[in-house]
């Protein structure tokens, strides 16, 4: 059997996130989903992570999942046999979008999470079409769960993040970069930006697909994932 793959989710996600891969691929693979939670800084989480997670394992993330998992690619490249970035960012946090943070923060201190995670879902997240509004319903119930608390602790986390492109640039696992063609918080040329800075890294764009392609076209990501666990570990 090959090694475990690990997920991790985006901002306010939890497993519903990875659903339909954990459906398809818990037959083939040991797989689960890594709470990003816990901690103001992503150096935290990370930390904590490391505890928990297997010896050696794959590492998927997605959104600030994959600002995590570059954090745990900077502390532990020895544990991680491969990488599968989607829909993500390297670099660090601008002065404007962390100051745009701080009345998100206000407002879910307020009670008004639900209000600041749908006013920023609708322009920069998902892709037109008639599974849009279920994606959208089942992202506002994750982030019901989760709550105001960890909105706050990971919106700090983000704020604070470091750039990671020296990272990237010492990956030499089999990594793959996915990401939606509508995603206008990641866009597609951030993307071919991190796929030039891994060795051999693959690059996919989705083209029905925006910030959450899990979600969006499961099937191509199952696919996809399926293509980076057969990678070679040469590459």
């Amino acid at each position: 059997m090959s090694e475990p793959i690990v997920f991790l989710p985006g901002m306010m996600c939890d497993a519903r996130l990875f659903g339909p891969q954990l459906a398809a691929m818990s037959s083939t693979h040991a797989v689960m989903v890594a709470p990003i939670t816990q901690g103001e800084r992503v150096e935290d989480i990370a930390g904590a992570l490391l505890d928990l997670l297997p010896r050696r394992f794959a590492l998927a993330g997605l959104s600030m999942g994959g600002i995590v998992a570059m954090e745990l690619m900077r502390r532990a490249p020895e544990r991680i046999t491969r990488l599968c970035l989607l829909d993500t960012n390297p670099l660090a946090e601008i002065p404007q979008v962390a100051a745009m943070r701080e009345p998100q923060i206000v407002a879910a201190k307020t009670g008004r999470l639900l209000e600041v995670m749908r006013d920023e879902m609708k322009p920069n997240y998902l892709a037109p079409g008639p599974a849009r509004q279920d994606v959208l319903d089942l992202v506002m119930e994750m982030a019901r769960t989760l709550g105001p608390d960890v909105f706050i602790r990971q919106s700090r986390a983000l704020q604070r993040r470091r750039d990671q492109q020296g990272t990237l640039r010492r990956v030499h696992v089999p990594t793959m970069v996915i990401c939606g063609e509508h995603d206008a918080l990641c866009p597609v040329r951030r993307h071919t930006f991190m796929a030039e800075l891994i060795v051999n890294a693959r690059l996919h764009v989705l083209e029905n697909a925006g910030h959450l392609p899990t979600l969006e076209t499961p099937d191509e990501v199952i696919d996809l994932l399926y293509d980076w666990m057969n990678m070679p570990t040469a590459a």
